[in-house]
C-alpha cells in the first residue's frame, strides 16, 4: 500500500492517494494488481482548526473508500478495509503531518467509527 508524494505550498495543496489492493486469491501473478489513484485538495482548509482537519479526515476517508472500492455489505468489506482502506488513509494522515488531523485519526480506525462520520 503506497500513498504517493504530496505537494504543499500555500498556493496548492493537495494530496493524492494510491491504493494496490490484492485482494483476490489467485495461483499466477501474471498480471499486476490493479492500481486507482485520486487526489484530494485541501487548499481551502484551514490544518490548524479542529473543522479543517476534521473536513479533510472525511475527504481522506472517502478518497480511500473509493480508490479501495469499499462497500460496507461486501462479504469482502473486512478485508478490503484492513488491508487497503485503513493503510491508505494511515498513510496519507501521515503525509500531511498535522497534529489535529493525526489526533482525529487516532481514535477513528475501525469501520464501525468511520461509518459514524459519514
Amino acid at each position: 500500500m503506497n500513498v504517493s508524494t504530496w505537494k504543499s505550498s500555500h498556493n496548492f495543496r493537495s494530496l493524492a492517494l494510491l491504493a494496490v489492493c490484492v485482494l483476490g486469491t489467485t495461483t499466477a501473478w501474471a498480471d499486476p494488481p490493479a492500481t486507482r489513484s485520486v487526489e484530494v485538495s485541501f487548499r481551502d482548509l484551514n490544518l490548524s482548526t479542529q473543522s479543517g482537519a476534521a473536513k479533510l479526515y472525511r475527504r481522506i476517508q472517502a478518497a480511500a473508500r473509493s480508490v479501495c472500492q469499499y462497500e460496507p455489505t461486501s462479504p469482502r468489506a473486512q478485508i478490503i478495509w484492513q488491508y487497503c482502506v485503513l493503510p491508505t488513509v494511515n498513510a496519507a494522515v501521515a503525509n500531511v503531518n498535522s497534529p489535529l488531523l493525526t489526533e482525529l485519526h487516532s481514535g477513528h480506525s475501525s469501520p464501525a467509527v468511520t461509518a459514524l462520520n459519514k
